[in-house]
């Protein structure tokens, strides 16, 4: 799954991808935003993303986009 991550007062988003479930992601966002806590994701090389729950801005799930290779017609 592609999950996008906006950060407040950031111009950057944080790109991700991740083996857990949209439901999973939705979960652990709420319960970082309730509480006030940490947003802890592992993407899909074992790489884990901290993000501080009052920070977020917005979080964009969404299904991984395959790689275009080579020249195609448009």
């Amino acid at each position: 799954m592609e999950i996008k991550i906006g950060i407040q007062h950031t111009a950057r988003e944080l790109n991700l991808e991740s083996n857990l479930s949209a439901e999973e992601v939705e979960a652990a966002v709420a319960a970082a935003l309730k509480d006030g806590g940490v947003l802890a994701l592992t993407d899909d090389k074992d790489r884990k993303v901290l993000v501080p729950g009052e920070k977020i801005a917005y979080v964009e799930l969404g299904e991984p986009t395959g790689r275009k290779v080579g020249f195609g017609a448009i």
